[in-house]
């Protein structure tokens, strides 16, 4: 039986190009979030989960949807169903490719996508992890589930008990710091807006 998640009301815009959408799912008990950033001429949604028809109207309006990005294998949320309504293609994991049956969906490759968007691998979190880095802007990092930033844990490292290898992690998460990056926009939690990669430092140090 599918999961029905949690439809999102409302669609934030944090400029730059750079649109969020929350809601707490109470079925898996977590913060949900998800993101749009604009690069180039096209919008990528990355970790989408429902949008209630009002903001996906007004999602609609920011133009024309590049792709759907999916960061690891844990996040399929509503990617699916909405690269349907929008005609876009998804970007996945490899191990999470039987999720899209009917649906265009490619392996995300290791490195750019498109031009201003790269695909950053990281070890030791959950299977197929990845962070996206977006460079308009001052550039704009979206990550899955490697670091999280909602309370009472505030912005830190996924608990070991959940990585695959957390000392891997956060030495794979050391090469983030050589990207540039104003940004910093999660799965699970509240963005961060301002000297994101500074903070990214102080944390890994």
């Amino acid at each position: 039986m599918p999961i029905v998640m949690v439809e999102a009301t409302d669609l934030i815009s944090l400029g730059n190009g750079v649109c969020v959408w929350q809601v707490y799912d109470p079925t898996m008990k977590a913060d949900l979030s998800s993101s749009a950033v604009k690069s180039g001429n096209h919008l990528f949604l990355v970790d989408p989960i429902p949008l209630a028809p009002v903001p996906l109207a007004d999602l609609r309006t920011l133009g024309p949807v590049g792709a759907v990005l999916v960061t690891n294998a844990n996040h399929p949320r509503a990617a699916g169903s909405l690269a349907q309504q929008l005609d876009a293609r998804i970007f996945a994991p490899e191990s999470s490719k039987k999720e899209f049956p009917n649906t265009d969906v490619r392996a995300c490759p290791s490195g750019e996508i498109v031009p201003g968007l790269t695909a950053i691998p990281i070890e030791g979190a959950v299977l197929g992890e990845m962070v996206f880095h977006f460079s308009d802007g001052g550039g704009t990092l979206v990550v899955g589930d490697a670091l999280i930033n909602f309370e009472p844990h505030g912005f830190c490292l996924l608990p070991a008990k959940y990585c695959s290898n957390q000392r891997l992690m956060r030495a794979s998460l050391r090469q983030l710091l050589e990207w540039p990056f104003e940004r910093l926009l999660f799965a699970h939690g509240s963005p961060i807006l301002t000297a994101a990669r500074e903070r990214l430092g102080a944390l890994l140090r």
